[in-house]
């Protein structure tokens, strides 16, 4: 049975972040790391115990900047795309990853932004507060939120079982849900990794070893769901299922006429990540979510500076795969509806005032594991998969 480290000694709590790699991506870039809030640290290796990996669960929190060489960088994103900015009541976490983005912030402030969008978008902020920027940015679709706590429950792990054998359909992208995937993998499922022939994974623009680490041992399906055929294939990919991973929201879903509560119903575990919760429109990433729900540290001038990197993603799936792998409550289907901002601040419940000081020699770096090969193309193995299953290729 797991049991959920709620009070932690601040003696293992800080050695706990000392050891997992993320104090040297946490702070800004021309100072000293510091010791993140919380407990996140001992927390993974909490989940990661449950899951049996073969390295501590709170070394994957920083595993993938292993991978690409990045630094921190004060209250500017490890990989630069994510900042926390100041609003008129506190402080607020604004992504621009996506191409659509600089339009959406353009939307946001009702200015055009030019080449530059941060001065502006920061002097918008500066005199607004974090509630104006939450209410537009849901209704825009930006991943940007101020920092608020959570106060959604997070559901806990059972009693673990064996997923040996089992049959995992993976919708998800980037980090998280992957990550969900690639545990379960690991402890003997069979993963099919499925995408849609105009949106694959993005993730496969990023670090090629990193992704392939992932999805190694995976096998890949390309199904078009605005077609008859790529719909009733994808639903009977999700029949034959015993896990399902995903990472959208309910609507979208139903656009590929997937109906989670049917698949529950008939016995399958569903796993749903979302940035806030399935009854949320707000979507997010993996360091807007951690910093706004919280998740900041503060040097000895008060500046706020992002924690690792994107870590609500890889804490996000050490607790869905430690879920996929539990005993259901009610000995049948289940859905897990995971909110990354819940989870992140339920780690927030132990906070520092002041950060102690540092040896260097304590602190560990972020390190890789190898990948056991290459992943597959998107849509590599669509056609042995379907059949393996008995589904007719579209």
């Amino acid at each position: 049975m797991f049991t959920w480290p709620d009070t932690v000694d601040e003696a293992v709590r800080i050695r706990d972040w000392l050891s997992s790699g993320i104090v040297p991506l946490t702070g800004p870039s021309d100072g000293p790391p510091l010791i993140p809030p919380g407990n996140a640290a001992t927390i993974a290796d909490a989940l990661g115990s449950f899951i049996g990996t073969p390295v501590r669960g709170a070394r994957f929190l920083s595993e993938r900047a292993a991978f690409t060489g990045m630094n921190r960088n004060g209250n500017v994103s490890v990989g630069g795309k994510t900042r926390l900015l100041p609003t008129s009541d506190g402080w607020a976490a604004v992504s621009c990853a996506r191409e659509s983005d600089p339009s959406l912030l353009a939307a946001l402030i009702s200015h055009d932004i030019g080449n530059d969008l941060w001065p502006a978008v920061g002097a918008w902020l500066s005199e607004r507060p974090g509630a104006e920027l939450a209410e537009r940015a849901m209704l825009l679709g930006l991943a940007a939120a101020p920092v608020q706590r959570s106060t959604m429950p997070v559901p806990t792990p059972t009693t673990r079982r064996s997923v040996e054998g089992m049959l995992v359909v993976d919708f998800s992208a980037l980090w998280a849900g992957p990550l969900c995937a690639h545990l379960l993998g690991k402890a003997g499922a069979r993963v099919i990794k499925v995408e849609t022939p105009t949106r694959p994974d993005g993730a496969r623009l990023g670090n090629r070893e990193f992704y392939s680490l992932l999805h190694s041992g995976h096998e890949s399906v390309a199904l078009d769901p605005d077609t008859p055929a790529g719909r009733s294939a994808l639903a009977l990919l999700v029949e034959r299922a015993d896990i399902v991973v995903e990472a959208s929201r309910p609507r979208a879903l139903a656009g590929f006429g997937l109906d989670a509560d049917a698949a529950v119903a008939s016995g399958t575990t569903w796993i749903s990540i979302t940035a806030a919760g399935r009854d949320s429109p707000r979507i997010g990433f993996g360091d807007d979510i951690a910093a706004s729900s919280g998740l900041i540290a503060h040097d000895d001038a008060g500046s706020p500076a992002f924690v690792g990197d994107a870590i609500a993603d890889p804490l996000t799936g050490l607790l869905a795969a430690a879920l996929a792998m539990s005993e259901t409550p009610h000995g049948a289907g289940e859905l897990w509806d995971i909110s990354m901002a819940a989870l992140v601040s339920s780690t927030l419940s132990s906070l520092v005032v002041e950060t102690p000081k540092l040896d260097a020699e304590s602190i560990a770096f972020p390190c890789r594991r190898a990948s056991i090969g290459i992943a597959p193309a998107s849509g590599a193995d669509t056609e042995p998969v379907l059949r393996s299953l008995g589904i007719d290729v579209p």
